[in-house]
């Protein structure tokens, strides 16, 4: 074995995404580009709402928080896996695998609270104009994103704690290109069947119920929106909703399927393909779909760029 290839024997092996992949440059070139356009777009807009006064607003507040989860998701898996690609090692420490697992699970349970939170945010907005702006201040939309933060925080590290906690067989092969937490349990010499059982109520009530109330909300909202007059009202209240349920459907929609399974019932091809669309592409399509359909945020982006043509222009 060559200098610095040697691995401790408490370290895991990243299998990946490339293994078995018959093109795997032109695969690692795509993750690079998707990388790209996530951590642009997703810084992008929120440097928006932070720097436009317009976007000074609960809605664009909370969405900027959602940009900043993406910004940190997409950049805790990915910069690793192509880093090990191109050195040619996959080893991953005991402490790097608990710290890459305990940010992909603060971070999931934080957008899924975040998300529901941005839907009764909207819900207010559209079926209750007129308390809105007392009922959403300044203070509540903070206390949103915190409680947001945090929850997911404590909900990661219950789990991180226990789940690195389990001894591990010979094979530390972990088949998946980052520490995922049930892949980890297949190394595992103990019985994981309650702590799968655990992950699955977890996964019941920061899912489903979450996404059920994420639904029933925007059922009120479009019961409300087919009974206004006004057809601009309507039109922008339904292109900010289309938005935000793309989105929605996005994230829940291969979060549920992979944490609302039962553990060994999925391909470990197809299990890879839904962590792949919910880690890295979906990342990199939140800000696109926010922007490309939000006249407010292409208005922003607009003046900004104005804004810094004139000031390279009169120097």
């Amino acid at each position: 074995m060559k200098p610095g290839n040697e691995s401790s024997i408490t370290d895991f092996i990243l299998l990946g995404l490339f293994s078995d992949s018959r093109h795997p440059g032109l695969l690692v070139t795509i993750i690079l580009f998707v990388l790209g356009v996530a951590i642009t777009g997703n810084s992008v807009l929120a440097l928006l709402v932070w720097r436009d006064a317009h976007l000074h607003t609960p809605m664009y507040f909370l969405l900027s928080q959602l940009s900043l989860m993406d910004l940190t998701l997409i950049s805790t898996t990915v910069p690793k896996m192509v880093t090990d690609f191109f050195s040619g090692q996959s080893f991953i420490s005991h402490i790097g695998c608990g710290a890459q697992l305990f940010l992909y699970l603060m971070l999931g349970v934080a957008e899924c609270v975040l998300l529901t939170l941005m839907a009764f945010d909207r819900y207010l907005a559209i079926c209750y104009p007129l308390r809105y702006p007392v009922i959403m201040t300044s203070r509540v939309c903070l206390q949103m994103a915190i409680g947001s933060w945090v929850g997911g925080m404590l909900i990661s590290l219950m789990h991180t704690v226990y789940a690195m906690n389990f001894s591990t067989c010979d094979s530390r092969e972990v088949h998946h290109f980052f520490c995922e937490v049930m892949a980890l349990l297949k190394l595992s010499c103990e019985d994981t069947s309650t702590y799968e059982k655990a992950v699955l109520a977890t996964g019941i009530v920061f899912l489903l119920i979450p996404f059920g109330l994420i639904l029933t909300s925007y059922i009120l909202i479009f019961l409300t929106v087919l009974h206004m007059n006004a057809p601009e009202g309507r039109n922008k209240a339904l292109a900010t909703c289309s938005s935000h349920l793309s989105v929605v459907s996005l994230y829940f929609g291969p979060a549920m399927i992979i944490y609302t399974t039962p553990g060994s019932s999925l391909p470990a091809d197809v299990d890879q393909c839904l962590f792949v669309f919910d880690v890295i592409i979906t990342p990199m399509l939140n800000p696109l779909i926010y922007s490309l359909r939000n006249k407010e945020v292409l208005e922003a982006l607009r003046n900004i760029l104005w804004r810094k043509l004139m000031f390279i222009v009169k120097r």
